[in-house]
């Protein structure tokens, strides 16, 4: 498997230019994944065309998430065939009808989150982009988009689906909500992960937890999202931030980052680690990363009396994790879900994050892979091999 180290030029303030792009070609390679359990296979499907209020990206790069397991292994229910990648960076193609005053250019270097907001329901209207029903109930159930219709198809006509905008494929239609611009000296590899980890990072910090100055912080699970929840924590102000995991490369990487502390969970009890570290009070706040029932458990064990557990990972199917109901009561204690953020609030301000340096988002990428590598990506993902981020690289010759 071919692995290169990412690494660009440093972020400065200036806006992106529009540039000349080429007219997107008639077809397009494509990772699709024909039934659950089944490998990806690389295919050559008609590029698809953007509607009302979306736009057609020419993807540079797609990160690789946890969550893409769960549909590519059938414990998440989705339709197939179907492209999945849901983390994307790249290059506006074409534009649809209406968005002309959007600020939003052909040839503009975009960061697209995987929270898709349709922007016109109730939830949206309130700024609750996390709660849209649209994106839930059309995109992460049926693999639509908010008319009810999928852009991907086979040359045939078959319909495939796509898992939020179906970014393992050289373009992509998505609506123009999704999206914020690139500065022009931004790393477009290494900012596909602000779409996604370092989105929703930022949303369990910020939205989920409201981490205020001060407070202390445990991180459960320390991979992609995980190795960002770091970050954003003491970014905001955190601190003690203390990384828990059962890998000491994936501790050693967090420390790198701006965990103050690292506990490997397989050699040491981590409460009573946890409890040394903050002067056996428990953190203010514990992160769960991962969606397990043992790393629920962890992280509930670490917070103190009036903490808060926020839960980011999301469980294998109908996963359920016991929760302590004496500790929860007595101790005032609090479990507060947090799915993303509001794209159309906080997708712009963790690029602001990353130009800014406040956020180190080129060292996340791990790995960077051709498009047909992508199910070795997955293999080693769910190997718990990748410290921090694999990310296909769409302009990354294939292996021979």
């Amino acid at each position: 498997m071919p692995t290169t180290e990412t690494r660009g030029a440093a972020p400065q303030n200036a806006p992106a230019p529009a540039a000349a792009v080429q007219r997107p070609p008639r077809m397009m390679r494509a990772a699709v994944l024909a039934a659950p359990g089944s490998p990806l296979r690389i295919e050559q499907l008609p590029v698809p065309r953007p509607g009302p209020g979306e736009l057609l990206l020419k993807v540079r790069a797609c990160g690789l998430c946890h969550s893409d397991l769960h549909v590519l292994n059938g414990h998440i229910a989705f339709p197939t065939p179907a492209v999945l990648g849901h983390e994307v960076s790249g290059q506006i193609a074409a534009l649809g009808a209406g968005l002309e005053r959007t600020g939003l250019e052909v040839g503009q270097p975009v960061a697209a989150a995987f929270l898709m907001p349709c922007g016109q329901c109730p939830e949206c209207d309130r700024g609750r982009d996390d709660l849209c029903p649209n994106f839930f109930q059309l995109n992460r159930l049926r693999g639509l988009l908010y008319d009810g219709a999928s852009r991907l198809a086979r040359a045939s006509g078959e319909t495939v689906y796509q898992y939020s905008m179906g970014g393992l494929a050289e373009y992509a239609v998505l609506p123009a909500t999704s999206v914020t611009p690139l500065p022009a000296d931004m790393d477009q590899l290494a900012a596909a992960t602000l779409g996604c980890a370092a989105f929703t990072a930022y949303g369990a910090v910020r939205r989920g937890a409201d981490l205020r100055v001060g407070e202390t912080v445990a991180v459960v699970a320390t991979g992609g999202v995980g190795g960002y929840i770091c970050q954003v924590a003491r970014a905001l102000g955190a601190r003690q931030v203390v990384a828990v995991d059962v890998a000491d490369a994936k501790l050693e990487a967090a420390l790198a980052v701006g965990a103050t502390h690292a506990v490997n969970s397989a050699t040491v009890d981590a409460a009573q680690a946890v409890g040394e570290i903050t002067g056996g009070r428990g953190v203010d706040v514990a992160f769960e990363a991962l969606g397990r029932p043992e790393t629920w458990a962890t992280a509930l064990s670490l917070i103190r009396p009036g903490g808060r557990m926020v839960p980011i990972g999301l469980g294998a199917g109908q996963q359920a994790a016991a929760v302590p109901i004496n500790q929860l009561v007595r101790s005032s204690q609090r479990i507060i879900g947090s799915y993303g953020a509001l794209t159309r609030q906080d997708l712009a301000t963790v690029v602001d994050l990353a130009r800014r340096g406040a956020i180190d988002y080129r060292g996340v990428v791990a790995r960077r892979l051709p498009l047909e590598a992508a199910q070795d990506g997955y293999a080693a993902l769910a190997a718990g091999e990748i410290v921090g981020r694999a990310v296909i690289d769409m302009d990354a010759a294939p292996e021979r």
